[in-house]
């Protein structure tokens, strides 16, 4: 989402109009990071690109260097094709964008990722251990707008409050207006009180969903339980390498939406966002491991929910990447909004449609917000085989 709407809907207070001020991407832009009794720091995957040449035929690593941790499975090293070839139709059915081109040759190392996303109940543990307080749940300040709306003090005290983007399913139907300028700001709305334990607001709960995974977190909350796990998040090239399943694939499970029919992820049904049809009943997110896993035994590598990876976000990054094991660009640059740090997320969420991001390929890409957590934004981890080693050597 961009930060489009006017300053002026600032004359028009209340909790959910202030994030309308300035963009609903871009609510928690300025403001700090969390404080948490687990150091947090940038995720520390090792930047063989930056120590090995770009010319480095070795071959990858595919043997897996010891015992496989619980909950992950072993992505043999290896070569493929990355991105997306030109956009050759004029409809442009895929939704291919121009950051998913060109495709290129990419080779990874082998690692071993999470078989599933994260789920509320291993990050409760975490929380628990460690007491870390999540990015959305600590209240914004009124220097935190500085710049960002024409005078700080008109904020009133009531609307500096903690939440997270959501999807509103009691928008304006009868003036929806379907136009990329609008239909964002129109479907999607800051919630006072959404957090990963209240995923929708102050009145839901996490109750029942030990198994779903994880949402609201942004960047940091995830590379500090990863910190804590002895794991990393995974470079982008990681987990697009790892979405395919060891194939030359569309979507994780092949090249066909639904094989015969049958539901593969977690999407939404019908025409985003004013029909939703809920033909799979999952309203929401589903339980990890709802659907099949693909090749490598991976389970929501499409839909569910967007997950973070480690990259920076630049729409040019695929015409001078690495060959070998590439950790994505030394900083953020999104020209629809240069000042926005933003990182990667992959595989879609629920809220992906045919008519809307197809964010389920195994390509697509999303440029999002570091500081914006949202209800459709979760994450998964990896370990390679230099942490493996550190590990044992420990």
């Amino acid at each position: 989402m961009k930060s489009w709407l006017p300053l002026a809907a600032f004359l028009s207070c209340g909790a959910v109009l202030l994030a309308v001020v300035i963009g609903p991407e871009s609510l928690f832009s300025h403001r700090e990071s969390p404080k948490a009794t687990t150091p947090v720091a940038e995720n520390t995957a090792h930047n063989k690109a930056a120590e090995t040449p770009e010319e480095d035929t070795s071959l990858p690593i595919t043997k897996e260097p010891g015992p496989t941790p619980d909950g992950m499975v072993w992505i043999p090293g290896g070569t493929f094709e990355m991105g997306t070839d030109p956009i050759s139709s004029p409809k442009n059915p895929d939704k291919v964008k121009q950051d998913e081109i060109p495709k290129h040759e990419v080779t990874v190392d082998g690692f071993w990722m999470d078989v599933a996303e994260v789920t509320n109940a291993e990050f409760a543990k975490f929380v628990d251990e460690t007491g870390y307080v999540t990015f959305a749940e600590i209240p914004p300040k009124r220097e935190d707008f500085i710049g960002m709306v024409p005078d700080i003090s008109l904020i009133p005290e009531e609307n500096l409050v903690a939440g997270s983007l959501i999807f509103n399913p009691d928008f304006d139907r009868e003036n929806f207006r379907d136009d990329v300028q609008n239909w964002e700001y129109q479907a999607w709305k800051y919630q006072p009180g959404a957090d990963w334990r209240h995923p929708t607001g102050p009145d839901s709960s996490i109750e029942g969903l030990d198994d779903h995974p994880v949402v609201n977190v942004v960047y940091r909350d995830c590379v500090a339980y990863c910190k804590w796990a002895g794991k990393r998040l995974p470079t982008e090239a990681e987990w697009e390498y790892a979405a395919h399943g060891g194939k030359d694939v569309k979507y994780p499970w092949g090249n066909e939406f639904l094989p015969d029919g049958e539901y593969m992820c977690n999407y939404w049904q019908g025409t985003f966002p004013t029909d939703r049809q809920n033909l799979d009943g999952f309203l929401d997110t589903a339980p990890v491991k709802s659907y099949p896993p693909n090749g490598y035994g991976l389970y929501d590598m499409a839909g569910n929910v967007w997950e973070w990876v480690n990259d920076y976000y630049r729409p040019d990054y695929y015409r001078r990447s690495p060959k070998r094991n590439p950790q994505g660009p030394d900083n953020s640059f999104d020209p629809n909004e240069p000042g926005i740090e933003k990182r990667v997320t992959r595989g879609g969420s629920f809220l992906c449609n045919t008519n809307n991001c197809t964010g389920y390929r195994c390509a697509a890409r999303m440029r999002s917000d570091v500081t914006s957590p949202s209800y459709h934004t979760g994450f998964r981890c990896v370990i390679d085989s230099q942490m493996a080693a550190a590990r044992k050597a420990k």
